[in-house]
């Protein structure tokens, strides 16, 4: 049974610590969508006197959903952990009031009997009376654990009572804080209703003319494919030409797969590497404020079910005059300009990683160069519409990773 009582006070206590830690997850989860929420309506505001396509309202309108809905699953997993807390705390109340109520009898009843025999005299007596020096001694050693045990229950008594008002006030709290994060849902349930209600009304729009919104997706489409292909091309190069340097320093030959595949990488270079990776998910973003306006992979088109949108990287809109930034330590191995514009993109390798900061419309770097983390690369460029929007990729070596896993809050 001790054991049992035992297991369940470990139980208790690990689930609350457990519970505790989570909610200080959740918390910061929250803090991060709050603030990716603050930096969209920021921008939207620097941008509405702007004229805006509808494909553009639209694709700001599913990111304010996208976010709204985070935000109302964070805000449910917190109910429910604190709903398990109030609980867990209310059980915790009653075993205390419980152990007081048998502990306070108990005591009182010893209290009623210490009175009883409160004479001095009597005690002396009942000393005096016994029938050989060891039992006097063992009489005097019994007084003396009575009173020990006396206080020992006073004690435990005022112990209880301190942990039943901590127990008592932290369920106040958690109560508190359920209403206020049940509020929070409800408001963002209705802003998540009414940006819907937004987004069909833009999607009516495209569906007059699905015909020219269809092409004008396609061809976005084929001019991201088109330069993905030539990202891949270039840092396969750039990995062929490494791979060939290193191989004529070390007089080694290089494997005929793993040249244009696989950075042969030098021992500095396995450390760049082994730190980029030990930092996952704990790098800085591109830009100094903004939200995703486009995440990584294939997604459903907002409007045309059977279309998809197929995204390499993610792409954050910001402020107009923006600077993107380097988000680790390493050295700028290409920067290319986009064919048919003025716009450049500039390549940092970090060991058999790469980062790509693309849609800049100047550069404050030069091939060669060595940058540390959130370094000013260059100035991203502002459209007719007044939207600045940084297009961000990982690789390591050929194979595009999502960005999402890398940079810290998400």
């Amino acid at each position: 049974m001790k054991q049992f009582q035992l297991y369940i006070l470990f139980f208790f206590c690990f689930s609350l610590g457990f519970s505790q830690t989570q909610q200080e997850k959740l918390e910061e989860r929250k803090a991060q969508i709050q603030k990716e929420i603050s930096s969209f309506k920021n921008l939207l505001q620097t941008e509405k006197k702007k004229e805006k396509s509808v494909l553009s309202q639209i694709a700001e309108q599913k990111v304010r959903i996208k976010l709204s809905e985070r935000l109302i699953n964070t805000t449910a997993k917190q109910k429910r952990l604190l709903d398990d807390n109030i609980y867990l705390n209310q059980l915790e109340i009653n075993k205390l009031k419980r152990e007081l109520k048998v502990l306070k009898e108990d005591y009182a009843k010893m209290i009623v009997k210490s009175y009883k025999s409160r004479n001095d005299q009597s005690r002396i007596m009942f000393v005096l009376s016994s029938q050989n020096f060891l039992q006097a001694y063992k009489r005097i050693q019994y007084m003396k654990q009575y009173a020990g045990f006396r206080k020992m229950q006073g004690d435990e008594i005022e112990e209880k009572q301190t942990r039943l008002g901590v127990a008592t006030t932290k369920l106040e709290k958690d109560k508190k804080n359920k209403e206020k994060v049940i509020a929070e849902n409800e408001a963002e349930r209705k802003v998540l209703e009414e940006k819907k209600k937004e987004q069909e009304q833009l999607a009516k729009i495209i569906q007059k003319d699905k015909k020219k919104y269809t092409a004008d997706i396609d061809k976005k489409q084929k001019e991201a494919r088109s330069i993905d292909q030539q990202i891949k091309k270039i840092i396969a190069e750039a990995i062929a030409e490494a791979n060939r340097k290193n191989a004529e320093k070390s007089g080694t030959k290089t494997s005929s797969t793993a040249s244009v595949t696989k950075f042969e990488l030098t021992p500095e270079g396995k450390i760049v590497s082994n730190n980029f990776k030990a930092n996952k998910g704990k790098l800085p973003w591109p830009v100094d404020n903004g939200y995703v306006y486009s995440r990584f992979g294939v997604h459903p088109h907002p409007v045309h079910s059977n279309l998809t949108i197929e995204n390499s990287g993610v792409e954050i809109a910001t402020k107009p005059g923006s600077n993107a930034r380097a988000i680790f330590g390493g050295e700028v191995f290409r920067i290319q300009l986009v064919k048919g514009s003025n716009l450049k993109i500039v390549y940092v390798q970090h060991g058999d990683f790469i980062t790509v900061y693309m849609n800049l419309l100047s550069v404050n770097v030069n091939t060669g160069d060595k940058v540390s983390v959130k370094e000013i690369l260059g100035k991203i460029n502002t459209d007719s519409s007044g939207s600045a929007v940084i297009k961000f990729l990982v690789l390591q070596n050929t194979t595009y990773l999502n960005p999402e896993q890398w940079m810290s809050n998400m």
